[in-house]
């Protein structure tokens, strides 16, 4: 099997610009900028936010932000390609960048706002940043595990802020009704990619409460049962994946537990109408 370069999946840019040129990039999975330096402000779907130095921002594929640079800014931006779910990677930590980049791209407390809020945890990412540029200059032996360690960090202290900057998301006993249910999906999202932990009996387990309670919570409280919520959400990245990326159905199957493309293709039939490659087909063909 061929094996991706590490430079495929993960890219690191610095530059400092008195004018932002928007860019896109087709296999772009999602992105953090970081301001070294530098002032201006972001626009994205409408919503200004300033950003000075030492802010760090976090945008998906989906997000595209407009930024008006005040004085000469310099960025460093950390990309994820859509190659991070290739099976043609071995990258260490692979997983646990899956896990954290899901939770944090669609936790339903995410806003677009400046991600850090703590001074101290500011000063320990910028200390990761040095260190994993100067890993990724240098290249000496084992720079690829170290860059992994101190990336699934970094995402880990992005994560942690996420729940943070929310007061009311504490634990699942200590939320109310409506942050429960958000504490459900924030687990599913997060988890989305391993299957041994979207059993019932162990989402159940996590929360501290039986199957059935927190079935027919779930039921209560969405009107969807959590088994078919679950397997939606993995349609919707199906979706997602054929549309934006160069992956095959099989290759989709595998990232997502499904048992193989037929697997995956009979379900994606029964609820979407179609299969993966009539939907493919028809929204390529609506395109152009």
């Amino acid at each position: 099997m061929a094996q991706l370069n590490w430079q495929d999946i993960f890219i690191i840019n610095r530059f400092s610009t008195s004018r932002w040129d928007s860019d896109f990039d087709d296999d772009l999975y999602f992105q953090i900028i970081f301001i070294e330096d530098g002032s201006g402000r972001i626009t994205l779907d409408g919503k200004v936010t300033a950003f000075k130095s030492r802010d760090v921002f976090i945008f998906s594929k989906q997000e595209v932000p407009q930024i008006k640079i005040h004085e000469t800014t310099t960025f460093i931006i950390f990309k994820f390609t859509d190659l991070l779910f290739s099976s043609k990677i071995s990258l260490p930590d692979k997983q646990y960048w899956l896990r954290r980049s899901e939770f944090i791209l669609n936790h339903p407390k995410r806003r677009f706002q400046e991600a850090l809020k703590s001074i101290e945890e500011r000063d320990l990412i910028w200390r990761i940043i040095f260190f994993i540029r100067k890993e990724n200059a240098n290249r000496e032996q084992y720079h690829l595990q170290i860059i992994a360690n101190m990336v699934s960090t970094l995402l880990s202290i992005l994560a942690r802020n996420i729940t943070e900057n929310n007061p009311e998301s504490n634990t699942y006993r200590q939320s109310k009704k409506t942050e429960r249910i958000d504490e459900i999906y924030a687990y599913i999202r997060y988890n989305i990619y391993d299957s041994s932990m979207l059993k019932i009996s162990v989402i159940a387990k996590h929360f501290h409460i039986t199957s059935s309670t927190l079935s027919n919570y779930f039921k209560k409280e969405t009107g969807n049962s959590l088994h078919n919520y679950i397997l939606l959400y993995k349609l919707e990245i199906a979706k997602d994946r054929l549309l934006n990326s160069e992956f095959t159905v099989s290759q989709i199957a595998i990232q997502l537990g499904f048992t193989d493309e037929s697997h995956l293709t009979r379900i994606f039939k029964k609820y979407c109408k179609a299969t993966p490659k009539q939907y493919k087909d028809a929204h390529v063909a609506t395109d152009k």
